[in-house]
């Protein structure tokens, strides 16, 4: 499984040095752009804190702290409606989140139908959204999280492992880290999710969705020689008469080509013509070598028990000259 590092920040960490957070091996950060649980505000370091981490290539997402009033599905619409202002013309490779935990135990059936109303709009707006809350006091005792499994979870619990039982994508482990370029303690994360590639390719978040590339057309079959046509000719691969002519037609194969070389192979490969010659009077064996284009010896050669002195033949022999 893969892991990146991140942390997730707000006003209360001041100055961030981000250079130096880079440095420090971080690979992502969420931010804090506002909330509803002071009055309705943007976070004094939001805009400062995205513009810099993106500049010294830190990935970034986004945390929305509603306030205890966010009850309804109505009041999860309007937070998400300010988080969607605060969010205009920027691009996050992380997830944009809602962080729930101002609201009562009391309130759990509203919260949930407030975060999913959040989610919603925020998905309706092309956000890839999720929900950050606690192990225990969040999913368990505040949200009925059955009904959230949709989103990508954001998991607070700080001990040595996680033990949330269902789906997360990022594990807040610890908020008392320490980050080079950090005054103070900072809220230490671990992502399990590639969560940039799927955000850039799906289009969310302000980023154009990529086009798959067009398949890469198969190759086409090697095409065979003549010589190669004309063995499988040979062999019955193609048919005979009209119905070869047609088959190799349809496959982009000159039949007159390819019979030329079938008819040269069959050459090649047929028995050698035997030629005779019935010796008549006055002939002399000198004289058939050279009327047949050949050499006493070879004609000898053809007929070794016929002819033992090349100077002795008899009227009437049959014999071999090719």
């Amino acid at each position: 499984m893969s892991e990146f590092k991140g942390i997730d920040v707000s006003h209360w960490q001041g100055a961030i040095d981000w250079a130096k957070v880079k440095a420090a091996g971080i690979q992502f950060a969420i931010i804090k752009s506002g909330g509803s649980d002071a009055g309705f505000y943007t976070d004094p370091r939001w805009e400062e804190n995205y513009r810099n981490a993106k500049a010294n290539g830190v990935a970034v997402g986004a945390y929305y702290f509603v306030g205890p009033g966010c009850t309804s599905a109505a009041d999860g619409k309007a937070d998400a409606e300010r988080f969607l202002a605060q969010l205009k013309g920027k691009q996050l490779e992380y997830p944009v989140f809602i962080d729930l935990e101002a609201t009562a135990p009391s309130a759990k059936a509203g919260a949930t139908e407030a975060t999913i109303a959040f989610c919603r709009e925020l998905e309706a707006a092309g956000y890839y959204a999720g929900i950050y809350s606690s192990t225990y006091s969040g999913y368990r005792d505040r949200l009925d999280d059955s009904k959230l499994t949709p989103f990508t979870h954001w998991v607070a619990q700080y001990a040595s492992k996680c033990t949330y039982g269902g789906a997360y994508g990022i594990w807040q482990y610890s908020s008392t880290g320490s980050v080079n370029g950090i005054s103070g303690n900072v809220d230490m994360d671990i992502s399990y999710i590639d969560y940039p590639s799927t955000i850039k390719t799906g289009g969310f978040n302000g980023f154009a969705k990529q086009q798959a590339p067009a398949p890469t057309p198969a190759p086409a079959p090697a095409r065979k020689s003549v010589d190669e046509i004309a063995r499988e000719v040979l062999s019955g691969s193609w048919g005979n008469g009209d119905d070869r002519k047609n088959r190799l037609a349809a496959a982009g194969y000159s039949y007159d080509a390819v019979q030329a070389r079938v008819n040269e192979l069959m050459g090649a490969h047929s028995q050698p013509q035997v030629t005779y010659y019935t010796v008549r009077s006055g002939d002399t064996l000198s004289a058939i070598a050279r009327k047949y284009g050949t050499s006493v010896g070879a004609i000898q050669k053809l007929n070794p028990t016929l002819i033992r002195n090349v100077n002795l033949i008899q009227v009437g022999w049959k014999i071999r000259v090719k």
